[in-house]
């Protein structure tokens, strides 16, 4: 999955920002791709449901759980998440279930025996590590779903929720197994890349213990829903990446963009107008101009090795987007001053 630098070559508005973190929005960016494939995903792990419910129990329409619309959207959507897990899955509808067909035949009150169920089942849930939200809801439905669902019993559990869960966990494993940066489950994933650093003979990271990650965790005092190895590997590659991106202050050329790695309001590009020739690199100066991010239209004289300090990539611009140059570039180069 290709994922831009930044979300476009300007600052984003103080008040925009401010409202998007309140709402809580995910301002992640997410290939076209990405998006296809898991909205097919759903598509693929529903009609599996409905066919494979419809074959055993022969009333699909009747004995789905409507939950699984939820797992859906986390299976296809958020393979690699905690929540998105085998057993959370299974343990989370299961256990959910098994609660509130009890609920519903000992409590003759629906309210007070729907809202026991979902809170008997988040609690239950977190203690056996089985967090699946859409449990809840089967929890839920367990007890408001009517007579047809009570007159099953316990026969509720199996089909169709244990029946819909394995459907859609098989579903979820094959259908992602083709693409290699979402093999469900996480495991799968996690270990790929692992072969793939060892081939290319790249060290693990291991700057973080793992009784250290717990204990920042235990800080937190929240669920988080990304997997330990997930966390590890975002350090791993986060450090890795900023070890990585040095501007070797020699290379630095005339007409090129340089920026200096960093996002929101700390970014900046700038064009080197002109450079002294790179023999002595506290001596030659190199003159930019901001094109984009914090002091554009600005401008400046650094030394070589200064600018080299700041540069932490070399960009192009990509529309109104700027993206990292990974390769040569052929061709002409931008004039300076030419820039807009």
């Amino acid at each position: 999955m290709s994922l831009p630098l930044w979300y476009s070559g300007t600052q984003p508005m103080p008040g925009l920002k401010k409202w998007t973190e309140i709402l809580g929005i995910e301002l992640t960016p997410v290939s076209h791709t990405e998006k296809l494939v898991s909205a097919l995903g759903g598509f693929a792990g529903i009609v599996s449901i409905l066919f494979i419910t419809q074959h055993f129990v022969g009333n699909a329409s009747a004995l789905i759980v409507a939950s699984m619309g939820a797992s859906a959207v986390l299976l296809f959507a958020v393979p690699h998440g905690a929540l998105s897990q085998p057993w959370p899955v299974l343990g989370g509808h299961v256990i959910s279930a098994c609660i509130g067909v009890t609920c519903a035949s000992v409590i003759p009150w629906p309210f007070i025996a729907a809202s026991l169920a979902v809170g008997l089942a988040i609690g239950v849930m977190y203690y056996l590590r089985c967090i699946h939200p859409p449990g809840g809801a089967t929890a839920l439905s367990a007890v408001m779903s009517g007579a047809g669902v009570h007159a099953l019993g316990y026969q509720f559990v199996i089909t169709p929720v244990l029946l819909n869960a394995l459907v859609i966990l098989a579903i979820a494993l094959l259908f992602n197994y083709p693409f290699a940066w979402r093999r469900y489950p996480a495991f799968l994933a996690t270990r790929r890349t692992q072969q793939r650093e060892k081939a290319a003979g790249r060290a693990h990271y291991s700057a973080i213990a793992h009784e250290d990650l717990v204990f920042a965790l235990s800080q937190i005092d929240s669920f988080v829903d990304i997997p330990e190895d997930d966390l590890l590997r975002i350090y791993e590659l986060a450090t890795g990446r900023e070890r990585q991106r040095r501007i070797d202050p020699a290379r630095i050329l005339t007409g090129h963009y340089y920026s200096n790695g960093q996002s929101s309001t700390a970014w900046s590009v700038r064009q080197v107008v002109d450079a002294s020739p790179g023999s002595d690199l506290h001596h030659d100066m190199v003159v930019y101009k901001v094109v984009a991010g914090t002091g554009r239209r600005g401008s400046g004289v650094l030394t070589r090795a200064e600018f080299g300090d700041w540069a932490r990539e070399e960009v192009m611009r990509d529309g109104d987007d700027w993206k990292r140059v990974t390769g040569d570039i052929t061709g002409d180069l931008p004039e300076p001053g030419n820039a807009q």
